[in-house]
């Protein structure tokens, strides 16, 4: 239910290019820094979104959604399930076309809301490994 292939397929090849990846740092060995890697390799231009707002992969990072100055598609949530919600709220405040929670990440009130606002979603997957799957 909360990660149906069609809409998997659709965030991934539709959406757009522009992912804010939420919880990227330029800790290596954080899966986050591997997705991020894996995403800009399929042509995706990954965001960072991290308190300490660092540059991560050449690309300039911000410390919160609010504060990137030009329209973000998909945000890659990275943080635990009790911060995924509000991580979603910014999501729909800032005009993203969908939200990503990855694997283990599950907030099913903050799954509802944002599909009620218009987003697609996806829950508890992990894009890199969609992207493998997809082909």
């Amino acid at each position: 239910m909360y990660a149906e292939t069609g809409i998997i397929r659709k965030i991934i090849e539709q959406a757009g290019d522009t992912w804010a990846v939420v919880g990227l740092s330029t800790n290596e060995r954080r899966a986050a820094f591997g997705v991020a890697e894996v995403l800009r390799r399929h042509g995706k231009r990954v965001v960072p979104v991290h308190p300490k707002a660092e540059t991560v992969h050449g690309e300039k990072g911000y410390a919160s959604l609010a504060e990137i100055p030009f329209p973000v598609d998909v945000v890659d949530v990275f943080v635990n399930s009790d911060l995924a919600g509000g991580v979603a709220d910014e999501a729909v405040a800032i005009g993203a076309k969908a939200v990503w929670f990855q694997l283990d990440v599950v907030d099913e009130e903050a799954y509802e809301r944002t599909r009620a606002a218009g987003l697609d979603m996806v829950m508890d997957r992990c894009p890199a490994i969609e992207l493998k799957s997809l082909g």
